[in-house]
């Protein structure tokens, strides 16, 4: 009986080993085509590296990200009126003013600049950062991300239920939903840049204007509290199919007696969704969101095209920092600091969600 187990143990050890060496041809390819550029990155985000330069580069160490990341808050003092004694006061709107923001913001060991002004307790205060712009561009990413996939979620289950369902032209309703997602991303980004035009040549100031709601001249890509939510909309009208499609997977996978034995028992259609689809579809819930989320925080396209310099994401302010700058270790230290997001939302999703994994 010892020599049938030992044996038996011995012929599981071979098997093991053997899987490995399967194995090793795919970690092989893992390490050269994905760990080695991620590695890249990450060293060459230390360093002073400039792009297309024969120039060797020097260690900074945190240099990098110090400057793209570094922040203070001052309190801006009251401009007081040399006449009066008093604070002066803005002739046309009647607000306090302050003194500039350029007096107040520190100067070393770095230049520090403007990013936004805000009161609290009855004080002026400045944001103030060493990168500005970057600093601009991470919170518009992280915005798009955060609502452009919570709308994309929301109406994605809701055509997925909707085509899961069974009903006449369920077929062709299923491939036309994919017709937004299959028009390449600069394609649509430029068709809605003529769309949102403020002028008779954009169709959605004419609808607007149409409905009452507009003058027929609403510069959509040029206001900056217009450029978001044109961006979110578009990106909602082309990536919803592609969640629509994920999530129409999962439901696909939840066996139907689930849902009999449910209507057996009395269970209404919501008492339904809430009990059995969506326990069942987590799962296939956090991997559609993790996907949907990388791509919306490396979003690259629709800012490039429809607003090229005038307002960043993080992957369009890469693209300049290295295109543009030339400045290779600091496009590589924002590569790094998108990933780190990446992996916190990925983690999130999965631990929100409850996604279990043996």
């Amino acid at each position: 009986m010892m020599f049938k187990k030992n044996t038996g143990s011995k012929l599981l050890q071979r098997e093991q080993r053997l899987a490995y060496l399967l194995l090793l041809p795919t970690f092989l390819v893992l390490i050269v085509v994905a760990l080695y550029p991620l590695g890249l990155v990450f060293v060459t985000s230390f360093t002073d590296r400039t792009f297309a330069s024969p120039r060797e580069p020097n260690y900074v160490g945190f240099n990098n990200y110090a400057q793209l990341l570094s922040m203070t808050i001052r309190e801006l003092p009251p401009l007081i009126d040399e006449e009066t004694g008093l604070q002066a006061v803005d002739q046309k709107t009647g607000e306090p003013l302050y003194e500039r923001p350029l007096r107040v913001l520190p100067r070393e060991p770095r230049r520090y600049r403007e990013v936004s002004q805000f009161s609290f307790f009855g004080k002026r205060y400045v944001l103030g950062a060493s990168d500005p712009d970057f600093i601009k561009a991470v919170w518009d990413t992280l915005v798009f991300t955060v609502i452009s996939v919570l709308l994309e979620t929301i109406l994605g289950l809701g055509i997925a239920l909707v085509v899961n369902s069974p009903f006449k032209g369920r077929g062709v309703m299923r491939a036309a939903m994919l017709v937004p997602w299959a028009v390449i991303t600069v394609v649509s980004a430029r068709m809605w840049q003529w769309m949102l035009a403020p002028t008779r040549v954009g169709v959605i100031n004419v609808i607007l204007q149409g409905l009452g709601l507009g003058d027929g001249n609403i510069a959509f890509l040029s206001q900056p509290e217009w450029q978001l939510p044109a961006l979110i909309m578009v990106d909602v009208w082309k990536t919803t199919p592609f969640m629509a499609l994920l999530l129409l997977a999962g439901l696909q996978l939840i066996p139907n007696e689930l849902y009999e034995a449910a209507r057996v028992d009395g269970a209404g259609s919501f008492r339904q969704f809430i009990s059995i689809t969506m326990p069942l579809l987590r799962p296939t819930m956090a991997v559609a969101l993790v996907f949907r989320t990388l791509d919306a925080l490396r979003v690259f396209d629709l800012f490039q095209v429809m607003l090229a310099q005038s307002r960043y994401s993080m992957a369009s302010y890469n693209y300049y920092q290295l295109i543009g700058n030339r400045a290779m270790g600091q496009a590589s230290a924002i590569g790094v600091i998108i990933f780190i997001f990446i992996f916190i939302f990925a983690v999130a999703y999965i631990r929100l969600l409850g996604v279990k994994t043996d």
